[in-house]
């Protein structure tokens, strides 16, 4: 039986602790209201930077913020362009832009569909619109860092299913290793559920579709609202982690319930579920990821967006059974893995990280490529405005493991393999970041305080979570009918 390290328990709590402050430091440090956004956009200024941080939110964020500017620059550059005109006569006339771009820009009334809107009027909904995303700020962290580590989770337990319809020879020595990772699924679960009900309550503005009066405003999202509205919504959330939280009870329990068994009846039960559970999640993936990531940008979709959601997810948490099977392995368990065993996991995490590339390239080049300006706007905000997170997950989550994973020996290698599994769960917690990040803060982001005691609270949590339930049953599966043949593996 294994027992729970002590330092490994206490260091559990001390990032849950440490997280806890961090996260509520992030809350009680956002601004409260527009004048403590004027003071911080003043502030900024003083430093010479304000001025392109406003414009930068304003051209990448068409769907957050106000078209008035836009509008406004559009009408400049018209009036710019126009440097001659023809009088009644037929003559040209010169016309002085210069003079004529100065009454322009000190008009103080611009239009915005259709209506006349003060200067004053324009600048107060700026301020409004800066003071939701550096609200958002502390919700979205906490946001990426649950629905990153529930999402491992759940990926585990996808691979654990896999295993049980596949009938496969080699992994049933690591079966109590994943039942152990899927525990921390229900707990997850109920947090990130929580997390909702508090979107739904407005308590932030994380999905902007959740606004009455931006859907009032929006015809786009408004003919969106049969599908995208609070009720259907949190409807689709409870079915499908009551789902995926069900089977990840059941399976265990048959798989438990086989060990002491006399005949294989428990097994076939597991086969049938696992089948099941398979389609439930095969469906209900596309649908999570439309409804907890893609409807943050309400104006965009991709229809490969479903699979590249799991690509990410699911590489993490293969990575994540590696590391943890390696853990067991340095304190002395699980004494039936070998090299072989770490080899094919090796092998899943170097394969799925090229899956994962080949998604994000095809997503990517046909977006780009076609220049449809409703479509493309979602990566021109990742480019102009998250450079580095966005073309740094694809050196962590393709340049990397590709040069690390692709030699057949470094597969064998412990630190070798930790080194790689740290730097893809670094770069798929980057890569939801920036699925996530540009849609509720625009470009008010950064790797502070909040983002990382997210990290932390949440790592703490399912430290504690795994590694207790690993505590309550032997880390083999005695009685599976291919066992002895996993515990022989070798190539």
């Amino acid at each position: 039986m294994y027992t729970f390290s002590s330092k490994l328990k206490t260091l559990s709590f001390v990032l849950m602790a440490v997280g806890i402050l961090g996260i509520g430091y992030g809350f009680l440090t956002a601004p409260k209201d527009i004048q403590d956004v004027e003071k911080l956009l003043a502030a900024e200024s003083h430093g010479g930077h304000g001025e392109a941080k406003h414009e930068a939110s304003t051209a990448a964020e068409p769907s957050h913020v106000s078209d008035a500017a836009h509008n406004e620059a559009t009408e400049e550059k018209k009036i710019e362009e126009s440097t001659t005109v023809v009088n009644p006569t037929g003559d040209s006339l010169k016309v002085d832009t210069a003079k004529v771009v100065e009454e322009v820009q000190v008009e103080p009334v611009v239009k915005k569909e259709g209506h006349e809107v003060s200067e004053e009027a324009e600048h107060t909904e700026h301020l409004n619109h800066v003071l939701h995303q550096l609200q958002n700020k502390p919700w979205s962290a906490l946001y990426v860092a649950c629905i990153f580590f529930m999402l491992v989770s759940l990926g585990v337990l996808v691979f654990y299913a896999i295993q049980q319809v596949a009938q496969a020879g080699w992994s049933p020595v690591l079966f109590r290793v994943m039942q152990g990772i899927t525990a921390y699924l229900p707990v997850g679960s109920v947090i990130f559920f929580v997390i909702l009900i508090l979107c739904g309550l407005h308590l932030n503005h994380l999905f902007i579709w959740l606004d009455p009066e931006v859907v009032a405003n929006d015809k786009l999202i408004a003919n969106k609202a049969g599908y995208l509205n609070f009720p259907f919504w949190i409807v689709r959330a409870a079915i499908f982690l009551t789902g995926w939280s069900l089977y990840q009870y059941f399976s265990r329990k048959n798989c438990l319930a086989q060990d002491e068994a006399n005949d294989d009846l428990n097994y076939k039960k597991n086969f049938k579920l696992s089948a099941m559970f398979l389609v439930f999640f095969i469906v209900s993936e596309s649908i999570m990821s439309w409804d907890w990531i893609m409807s943050i940008d309400p104006h965009w979709f991709s229809t490969l967006f479903g699979w590249y959601v799991f690509a990410s997810f699911f590489v993490s948490a293969i990575t994540t059974i590696a590391l943890v099977t390696l853990y067991l392995k340095s304190r002395g368990f699980l004494e039936y893995v070998n090299t072989s065993h770490i080899h094919d996991l090796a092998k899943f995490m170097f394969g799925f990280s090229v899956f994962w590339t080949y998604l994000w390239f095809s997503q990517y080049m046909l977006i780009w490529y076609a220049n449809i300006p409703e479509e493309v706007t979602y990566y021109i905000t990742r480019i102009e405005l998250y450079n580095l997170p966005f073309f740094g997950a694809v050196v962590m989550n393709f340049v990397f493991p590709l040069l690390i994973l692709i030699n057949t020996d470094f597969k064998r290698i412990t630190w070798v393999l930790v080194m790689a599994g740290v730097v893809i769960l670094g770069g798929h917690y980057i890569d939801f970041f920036n699925m996530i990040m540009p849609g509720t803060v625009g470009d008010r982001w950064f790797i502070g305080i909040s983002e990382i005691a997210s990290v932390l609270f949440f790592l703490g949590l399912f430290i504690y979570v795994v590694f207790t339930a690993m505590t309550k049953v032997p880390l083999l599966a005695k009685r599976n009918p291919f066992i002895e043949e996993s515990k022989h593996f070798h190539y």
